[in-house]
């Protein structure tokens, strides 16, 4: 399936605007999240700008699994060491190990299910964060309620990181053209959840 024209503009602006994030959204944060975020909007770009280079045959590659996961761990490890300081070096060890048992069972061929659970369990885990944390923040008057857009995004990026996931995997949860019709927008609408939800909660 080629990308539509659409589907290029779609990606630039999803590009444009993880390009704005990184360069101005994240100012006045603490190291780590800086640092989080910056991968996460900075892998968000690189993907983006490969999409309109190379149409959705990059997405045969073998690295979309790995990729797709390094987006909502690090936006949820930022969260969460912004947020909720008990259990900063908790899920920053869950994000560590997350990635590298999902690096490893896509690394080398294993057996029955236990890729895809471990695939499951770690993207599930992060977008949760993701979407829960700003809406019970923002619920319990800790942020501004417009952060709450970040948990919207969040939700956005679970099922696009999910879809993707299982679709390289060997076990889509929709049909190939269907996920490839709705990703440029999905992209594009979860890029902007989030950066209107960091610019308009402040810092």
């Amino acid at each position: 399936m080629k990308m539509s024209p659409l589907d290029r503009v779609l990606g630039l602006l999803t590009g444009l605007l993880a390009a704005y994030q990184v360069a101005v959204g994240i100012d006045g944060f603490s190291t780590l999240p800086i640092i989080a975020y910056t991968i996460a909007f900075g892998v968000l770009l690189v993907a983006a700008l490969l999409l309109i280079i190379l149409g959705f045959d990059v997405l045969d590659s073998p690295i979309v699994v790995v990729v797709s996961t390094i987006i909502p761990l690090s936006l949820s490890l930022g969260l969460v060491w912004q947020h909720l300081a008990a259990y900063r070096i908790a899920y920053l060890a869950f994000a560590i190990l997350g990635f590298l048992a999902i690096l490893i069972t896509r690394s080398f061929p294993m057996p029955g299910k236990f890729p895809t659970m471990v695939l499951a369990v770690v993207h599930g885990i992060a977008g949760l964060t993701i979407f829960l944390l700003p809406i019970l923040l923002a619920l319990q008057g800790a942020v501004r309620p417009a952060f709450s857009l970040v948990g919207i995004g969040g939700a956005l990026i679970g099922l696009g990181g999910l879809a993707l996931s299982f679709l390289k995997a060997g076990k889509p949860i929709l049909p190939r053209g269907t996920i490839l019709k709705i990703l440029p927008g999905l992209l594009l609408l979860m890029t902007a959840a989030f950066v209107a939800g960091f610019a308009l909660a402040g810092k």
